[in-house]
């Protein structure tokens, strides 16, 4: 019974530590994504804040290194222009968030 209990409470501690690790990966504070009509700084951290669900905009999953990957290079995917506009406007319209070009994108 002793052993069991140990193992329990072993099992227990790993688990939590696992959680905690991955929880503790948010990804960057920010990220800048450039553009033509002006760099966008995304406030990631404000983001995770207001729209918990990671696969809101991370459809793929967090394995992905960029949007560009996929969505700039995959014959019959939409270009990474367009998820933008579409993800982040629509969000924005329903939340009041900004939805003016110069209001994202600074030159």
């Amino acid at each position: 019974m002793k052993k069991l209990t140990i193992l329990f409470i072993a099992t227990t501690l790993v688990a939590l530590a696992s959680m905690t690790a991955i929880a503790g990966n948010n990804g960057p504070a920010e990220i800048k994504l450039s553009s033509r009509m002006g760099d966008v700084a995304l406030n990631h951290a404000e983001h995770q804040q207001l729209v918990p669900d990671c696969a809101t905009c991370h459809h793929e999953g967090l394995e992905v290194a960029t949007c560009h990957n996929c969505h700039d290079t995959k014959t019959g995917s939409f270009k990474a222009k367009q998820v933008f506009h579409k993800l982040c406007k629509d969000c924005h319209k329903n939340d009041a968030g900004p939805t003016k070009c110069k209001e994202c994108h600074i030159k």
